[in-house]
């Protein structure tokens, strides 16, 4: 069974989401491109724990450290002059762990104003101490 040509396009957006906070923005630039000409999806990847560490550090009040990656995915390549749009929501506090997701959304260089999300992940934060151990989240 063969899918129509619109099955394989993305689906565009005039806004972004207005129910999550937008935590980072950022153009990847030539070094961050891999042999097929798209971005690479480490960098993806080292972006998306960034900006999802926004929210957590709220709570921290301290150092901390990613402890899981509960859900990654690319949806659509993320190519060079895009400006991508990182947005984050509180997802659980726990004891001494935060989890967040985060939404990536690009603005094609030759279609500002209009958005696709190109990846979407889950992560888990934990607060820890000098020592590196788990510490507890101080609600307040």
């Amino acid at each position: 069974m063969s899918e129509s040509p619109s099955a394989n396009v993305a689906a565009t957006l005039k806004s972004l989401p207005t129910d999550m906070e937008l935590v980072l923005k950022v153009i990847p630039l030539p070094a961050d491109v891999n042999a097929n000409g798209d971005i690479f999806g480490g960098w993806v990847m080292a972006q998306c724990d960034l900006a999802g560490s926004v929210i957590p550090a709220r709570y921290a009040k301290g150092r901390m450290a990613t402890v899981a990656v509960n859900e990654f995915v690319f949806k659509q390549p993320v190519r060079l002059g895009d400006i991508l749009s990182f947005y984050s929501k509180l997802v659980r506090i726990g004891r001494t762990s935060v989890t967040v997701t985060v939404e990536v959304y690009a603005e094609r260089f030759k279609a500002q104003g209009e958005y696709i999300k190109v990846t979407e992940a889950t992560f888990t934060y934990v607060a820890i101490d000098d020592n590196g151990r788990p510490r507890p989240i101080v609600k307040d």
